[in-house]
C-alpha cells in the first residue's frame, strides 16, 4: 500500500524517526526496560533516551529483524509482513506483526520489559492536521486506533502526499503482562523508563500536535528472563475502507471484498499469526534458494531488497464483481496510477511469481483503451493522479498527442501480454482486447521501426528521435503479437507480423551498427545505450534479432561500466538500477550476469542516500538522482523469469 508504507532510513533503528516513503516522519517507536535501566530500540524523538545496542540487521522477502545485546540480554524486533504472492486475501492485508523475542546471554536472569508506539502521524497527511483516538473491544484483544477529523475519503491526489483518512490500528492478542495507553510523544521515556502505564488515557486534544504527537502504545513486562527465549507479538494495521477511485466507482481493498471489517482483518490477523509466521519463512528461504541458484548471493541480495518495495508501491482491489485489479503508484515521480511504463519494468516479478497480479495491472488499462474517450491509436500512459483512476492526466491526455509515449506504451503492452500468453500457457487473457491490439500492432507497424522525436519510459532524458531501443521494443513487441495472433487462431496475421518483425529485426543491426557496440539513436554516430528491450527476444522465444548483437553489447558494457554500475547511455553518468539487470540477463551467460550486478550490489551497500531502493543513481558517485521507493525495482525479478520461463 503506498499510503501504509514506513521505513527505516539509518543504518541503525533507533538513529532516525520512522518515515513515511516521502521522507515525511511517520514515527513508530520502541524500548525496552534492562533491570531498571530503559533504553531506545526503534525511533528517535526529543530528549530520547540512550539506544541499546544493535548488532545485526537481517532482511527477507517478508521479515526484517533487527537484533540487539544490552546488559546480559539479546532481543530481536521484527517486523513481518507476510507478503505471500500466492494468497491474495493475505498479500491485500494491511497487516504487519511486530514480534519481540529476548533471552539472556551471561547466565543470569533479567527483569525485562518491552514498549512499542504508533504516532498519529501514521493517519495524516501533516504533523498539523488533528486526529482522534479510540480504544476499540474485539473478542480477547487489546485494540487502539487513531485517525484524522476529518475524514475526507478520497479527496486528495498526488505524489508527495500522505494518507488522512481511515484508521491505523494498534492490536495486541492475549498475552501475559500487557499494558496499553492513548498518550503522546513526550510520555515515551517516562513509560519506558519506569514501566509505569498511565492509569488513564488521554482525554485531551493535544494543544500542539506538530510537537507533541498523540500515540497509541503497547508494553509487555516479561518479569525475569533466562537463558530461555520469551516471545510476544502485536498487530499493525491500516484500514481505509476505499482504496481506489475507478472511474468515478470508490473501491474496496480486496481483502474487504466479502464484507470483511476492521474486527474481521484483526480476528484473522491473531487467529492465523503461528501459521502465517511459518509460510512466510518457508517462502523467506524457499525465494532465496531459487534466486542464488538463478544468479548467485549477490542477485538474491539485490532482488530480495527490492520484494516488499515493488509489492508496497501497488494497492489490490475488488472491483464491482470480485475482480482483483491492482494499482501502482508513479511514487516520487508525479504520482500517476496505473502508469505502462512502470507496470513494464516492474513486471518481471509479477510474471514469475503471480501472472494474476499483472493482470490485475493491465485489465484497467485495456479496459480505458476500449472507450469511446480514448481517441488515439496507441495505448495509454495512465489512468490519472492516485489514488484517482479516472482517465489520463500525464501528456496530453485525452485532449492532445502532446507529450504522449505512443511506441513506448504500446510496444510494453504487447509485450506482457505474450508474456502473460506463455505463462498461462494460452491467450485467452487476450482474447478480448484482440481488435484493440491489432489496432496497436498497426500503429507500430507503422511507426516503430524507426520512431519520430518522442518520449520513451526514460522520459527524465527527454525527447528522442530514431532511438534504437525505442525500435527494438516495437520490434519485439510486433513478434509477440505475432505469437498471440497464433494462438488465438489468426494465422494469416501471424505470418504477417512475423515476417515483418523478423525484416525490421534484420534492418536495425545494419542500420545502428557502430563498430563494437551499436548507437543510441540511428542517426547518431559514436553513441551508445543500454539495449534493456533486447531482453525479451530470447525469453518470448521470438529469436528475431542475431544473437551476436547482444554478446556485442555486453562486452562493451563490460568494458564501459563505472565503479557503481553501467551508465544509461552515453548522455550522462547516470544509471538505472531495473535496466542494468535486465541488460546483465542479455547473452543469458553467468559471468556476463554476475560481472554487471556486482557494482549494483555495491552501490546498494555504499550508497550514502539512505532512501528506500533509488533506481535513478549517479554510477560514479553512488549517490540518488531521484525517484525511491517505486514498483520498477520488481525488475530485477527478471534472470529469476528467464530461468522459468525456460523451463
Amino acid at each position: 500500500d503506498p499510503y501504509f508504507s514506513v521505513w527505516a532510513t539509518a543504518d541503525t533503528l533507533a538513529a532516525q524517526p520512522t518515515k513515511h516513503w516521502t521522507g515525511t516522519d511517520q514515527q513508530m517507536a520502541a524500548g525496552v526496560r534492562i533491570d531498571g535501566k530503559g533504553y531506545r530500540l526503534m525511533g528517535n524523538w526529543v530528549r530520547a533516551l540512550a539506544p541499546a545496542n544493535q548488532t545485526k540487521l537481517d532482511v527477507t522477502a517478508t521479515r526484517t529483524t533487527y537484533s540487539f545485546e544490552q546488559d546480559g540480554v539479546h532481543l530481536n524486533l521484527t517486523f513481518l509482513t507476510p507478503a505471500l504472492m500466492d494468497d491474495l486475501d493475505v498479500l491485500s492485508r494491511p497487516l504487519t506483526y511486530v514480534i519481540f523475542e529476548a533471552r539472556a546471554t551471561d547466565s543470569r536472569a533479567h527483569a525485562v520489559q518491552l514498549y512499542f508506539d504508533g504516532g498519529a502521524s501514521l493517519a495524516l497527511n501533516t504533523p498539523e492536521d488533528r486526529s482522534t483516538w479510540s480504544r476499540i473491544r474485539i473478542d480477547d484483544l487489546h485494540v487502539l486506533r487513531t485517525g484524522s477529523e476529518d475524514q475526507r475519503i478520497l479527496a486528495k491526489s498526488g505524489d508527495n502526499l500522505r494518507i488522512d483518512w481511515g484508521h491505523f490500528y494498534l492490536a495486541v492478542p492475549p498475552q501475559s503482562g500487557v499494558s496499553t495507553a492513548a498518550t503522546h510523544l513526550q510520555q515515551r521515556n517516562a513509560i519506558i523508563e519506569s514501566a509505569q502505564w498511565p492509569k488513564q488515557d488521554e482525554l485531551e486534544p493535544v494543544a500542539q500536535p506538530s510537537r507533541n504527537q498523540p500515540v497509541i502504545a503497547a508494553g509487555f513486562d516479561l518479569g525475569q528472563v533466562n537463558a530461555a527465549p520469551v516471545s510476544r507479538h502485536l498487530m499493525v494495521a491500516y484500514d481505509d475502507q476505499f482504496s481506489i477511485q475507478y472511474f468515478q466507482r470508490n473501491l474496496r481493498p480486496y481483502w474487504r471484498r466479502n464484507g470483511d471489517s476492521a474486527a474481521d482483518l484483526l480476528r484473522k490477523g491473531a487467529a492465523e499469526f503461528t501459521a502465517l509466521r511459518a509460510r512466510s519463512a518457508k517462502f523467506d528461504a524457499m525465494l532465496r534458494d531459487e534466486l542464488v541458484k538463478s544468479g548467485g548471493a549477490q542477485y538474491a541480495d539485490i532482488a530480495i531488497l527490492a520484494y516488499r518495495q515493488a509489492l508496497a508501491a501497488h494497492k489490490l482491489v475488488a472491483d464491482i464483481d470480485g475482480t482483483p485489479l491492482y494499482f501502482s503508484k508513479e511514487n516520487f515521480s508525479n504520482g500517476c496510477i496505473a502508469t505502462v511504463d512502470v507496470t513494464y519494468p516492474s513486471a518481471p516479478l509479477f510474471l514469475a511469481l503471480n501472472p494474476v497480479l499483472l493482470k490485475g495491472m493491465l485489465t484497467p488499462i485495456l479496459d480505458y483503451a476500449k472507450m469511446p474517450r480514448w481517441p488515439w491509436p496507441y495505448a495509454p500512459h495512465d489512468l490519472g493522479t492516485y489514488p484517482l483512476a479516472n482517465g489520463q492526466v500525464y501528456g496530453g491526455g485525452e485532449k492532445s498527442e502532446d507529450r504522449q509515449m505512443p511506441v513506448e506504451e504500446s510496444g510494453n503492452m504487447l509485450i506482457l501480454l505474450a508474456a502473460i500468453a506463455q505463462r498461462d500457457g494460452n491467450a485467452d487473457y487476450a482474447r478480448p482486447y484482440w481488435p484493440l491490439l491489432l489496432k496497436w500492432a498497426e500503429y507500430l507497424k507503422e511507426k516503430g521501426m524507426d520512431p519520430d522525436n518522442q518520449l520513451s519510459t526514460d522520459d527524465f532524458a527527454g525527447h528522442l528521435a530514431h532511438n534504437t531501443n525505442l525500435s527494438i521494443k516495437a520490434i519485439l513487441a510486433l513478434g509477440g503479437f505475432s505469437q498471440l495472433a497464433r494462438t488465438l487462431g489468426h494465422n494469416d496475421v501471424a505470418t504477417q507480423y512475423a515476417t515483418l518483425a523478423k525484416k525490421m529485426a534484420t534492418d536495425w543491426e545494419r542500420m545502428a551498427a557502430d563498430g563494437d557496440h551499436y548507437r543510441l539513436a540511428f542517426d547518431k554516430p559514436g553513441t551508445w545505450s543500454q539495449k534493456y528491450n533486447l531482453v525479451w527476444d530470447r525469453m518470448l522465444g521470438l529469436n528475431l534479432f542475431n544473437p551476436e548483437i547482444a554478446r556485442k553489447e555486453v562486452a562493451f558494457y563490460r568494458r564501459t561500466q563505472h565503479k557503481y554500475g553501467i551508465p544509461l547511455d552515453n548522455r550522462s553518468d547516470y544509471t538505472k538500477l531495473d535496466w542494468i539487470l535486465w541488460s546483465a540477463a542479455l547473452t543469458g551467460d553467468r559471468d556476463d550476469f554476475q560481472t554487471l550486478i556486482a557494482p549494483v550490489h555495491k552501490f546498494l551497500n555504499e550508497s550514502p542516500s539512505r532512501v528506500p531502493m533509488t533506481d535513478w543513481y549517479w554510477t560514479t558517485e553512488g549517490t540518488q538522482r531521484g525517484f525511491q521507493a517505486r514498483s520498477v525495482v520488481g525488475g530485477v525479478y527478471l534472470k529469476l523469469l528467464a530461468d522459468r520461463m525456460a523451463k
